[in-house]
């Protein structure tokens, strides 16, 4: 088990925002990889733990094969761009980008006059050239939700063998993780467990780990990422 706290790393960030980066994986970022930030798991490349300014904004920028994916948690953000313009995120929500071969342009606008929060995942596209394409989700209170990834069988996520999952828990709740996974406590704090190690992670903790135990020590949220089987 491995495990990252966003608190041991630098802030950084642009435009109206500043961010914690966890995960740069080298594919993408190559040379400009922080050593102190873990690698990927399949094709997940980034995630950055990021508050708007009031007001702030990240400027029109552009993505092409690359799937975006943001989780709201505080505050809300206003989206404009060629994908869904106008549509609005509130905590809780969660919207995927498929940039894919033709790619999108987005701005992303904190409207209020405190911070915000929200979470913000990259993964490569399986498949490189399919169409771009937008997807939201409103995450269950209580279990888990499938928000990217999966058999492609399924018509409710974009298609991938990198699964992404919002799993929210109660006190005293616990989860199992059989297969090598890049759990996020988004959220409240959890006992962490597996056949050598057991300790506490709090909000902003990144662990990595083959098989976990998980305890929620209060109503937590988590963010999963794993590869199907």
């Amino acid at each position: 088990m491995q495990v990252l706290a966003r608190k041991d790393l630098p802030l950084g960030g642009f435009a109206g925002l500043t961010e914690h980066r966890l995960v740069t994986d080298s594919r993408v970022f190559r040379a400009r990889k922080s050593p102190l930030t873990f690698e990927g798991i399949g094709n997940f490349v980034y995630l950055a733990d990021a508050q708007f300014q009031p007001f702030g904004e990240t400027t029109m920028h552009p993505h092409r094969e690359i799937d975006v994916i943001s989780i709201m948690m505080k505050g809300q953000v206003a989206h404009e761009g060629s994908l869904e313009h106008g549509q609005s995120l509130v905590a809780g929500d969660v919207q995927v980008q498929r940039a894919g071969g033709e790619g999108f342009s987005h701005n992303e606008i904190n409207p209020d006059a405190t911070k915000n929060r929200m979470l913000q995942l990259w993964v490569l596209p399986d498949e490189a050239g399919q169409p771009a394409g937008y997807k939201h989700y409103t995450p269950k209170k209580q279990g888990k939700t499938r928000i990217y990834g999966g058999d492609k069988s399924q018509t409710t996520t974009f298609d991938s063998n990198t699964t992404i999952d919002v799993v929210r828990i109660s006190n005293e709740e616990s989860l199992t993780l059989t297969q090598q996974s890049l759990i996020y406590v988004a959220s409240g704090a959890v006992e962490i467990k597996d056949d050598e190690t057991q300790q506490v992670a709090e909000e902003g903790v990144l662990i990595r780990a083959d098989r976990l135990t998980i305890k929620a020590l209060a109503s937590s949220e988590l963010v999963v990422v794993s590869t199907l089987a």
